[in-house]
């Protein structure tokens, strides 16, 4: 074989990976399949995945997309020794992915690859997928035909996802109930709570348009918290302050986002209203608004930054004159064992 054969074949083998690339991203998985010889093989241990012959590949690699949200992948060419009609290589990947069951992340990766020449030209004999690094933080980022078609932060969810994500945090362990309004949602929480019951609210824009923040620290019915720690010294009461914020008979407040499948997301800047949640008080109340319900644990921490924040920095700024931040994030995928937690769910758009 001269040297202009061997040049040749390199060429057309890089060709065949950045087609297999090609065929993934434009989701054409019958073209992929027929990158393979009849008993090629595609191996990944570490989805796991084994597929042989070309129907199989076909097959179970629509499987695969079927999972995908979005999907990303970029080939770089490695090293390939040719001996004959075979040859042997690598090609390393970089992939962006986020999964429809809320997997997300990107990695490094390397295909160890088998070759043979066959009359169609080189085909794959065998592909087998070795992950060589893995980080699936959060992705910030989306396609951007998909920003623009996502609903806005703002608009309350529709009866069917109000009710997914009430049967989905009922089956956690959650007290749900659907309510229309705030002001339902206000008879509730006095109705919820005992006369004379030390009573702890969250900073919360829900609480102060439905009523509540004035109703709980200002009415007389309850032992207020705010309310007393307003006449406590920050440094020299500093541990009584903490203790009298953890363990309040009840907590009432609100989050930053529900799931629908099942989880409550709270951000805080001082963190002071976390405690209680997680197992310092006798009961939790969270009231929600509509506007607040996202398919899953992604889009939650998504509205968090790009919409709570924004609105919540703004309120800080003019209220104490200093920026809000998420200094403290709070996933609460079941109620905590000692505070049974109630949501209460509203029909409509409250708060931020």
């Amino acid at each position: 074989m001269n040297d202009f054969q061997v040049i040749a074949d390199r060429v057309e083998i890089q060709a065949l990976q950045a087609e297999f690339t090609d065929a993934v991203m434009m989701r054409d998985r019958a073209r992929l399949s027929r990158l393979f010889t009849p008993d090629g093989v595609l191996r990944m241990p570490d989805v796991p995945v084994e597929l042989t012959g070309i129907e199989q590949i076909r097959v179970g690699g629509e499987k695969l997309q079927e999972q995908w949200d979005f999907f990303v992948q970029t080939t770089h060419p490695g090293t390939i020794e040719i001996d004959g009609d075979t040859a042997t290589g690598r090609a390393y990947m970089h992939e962006i992915v986020r999964l429809k069951n809320d997997f997300q992340g990107l990695n490094h990766a390397i295909y160890h690859d088998r070759y043979r020449r066959t009359a169609q030209g080189w085909r794959f004999a065998e592909r087998v997928y070795e992950i060589r690094y893995l980080d699936t933080t959060p992705l910030t980022g989306s396609a951007p035909g998909a920003a623009q078609a996502r609903p806005p932060f703002t608009a309350p969810a529709p009866a069917d996802r109000l009710e997914r994500a009430a049967a989905a945090l009922a089956e956690h362990g959650f007290t749900v109930e659907i309510l229309d309004d705030a002001a339902a949602a206000r008879a509730r929480v006095h109705e919820l709570i005992p006369a004379d019951a030390s009573v702890f609210t969250g900073a919360s824009e829900t609480l102060r348009l439905s009523g509540l923040d004035e109703d709980i620290n200002t009415g007389g019915r309850y032992r207020s918290v705010k309310t007393r720690a307003l006449g406590m010294d920050r440094v020299t009461e500093a541990d009584d302050l903490r203790r009298l914020a953890a363990t309040p008979d009840v907590i009432v407040g609100s989050v930053a986002a529900v799931t629908e499948t099942g989880s409550l997301v709270l951000a805080s800047g001082t963190g002071s209203q976390l405690p209680g949640g997680v197992g310092g008080a006798g009961r939790a109340i969270w009231v929600v608004g509509a506007q607040k319900v996202v398919p899953d644990l992604p889009t939650a921490l998504r509205r968090v930054q790009e919409h709570a924040l924004p609105l919540e920095d703004a309120r800080a700024r003019a209220a104490y004159g200093q920026p809000s931040a998420v200094n403290q994030l709070l996933v609460l995928n079941a109620p905590a064992r000692l505070t049974p937690g109630t949501v209460l769910l509203l029909r409509e758009a409250v708060g931020f």
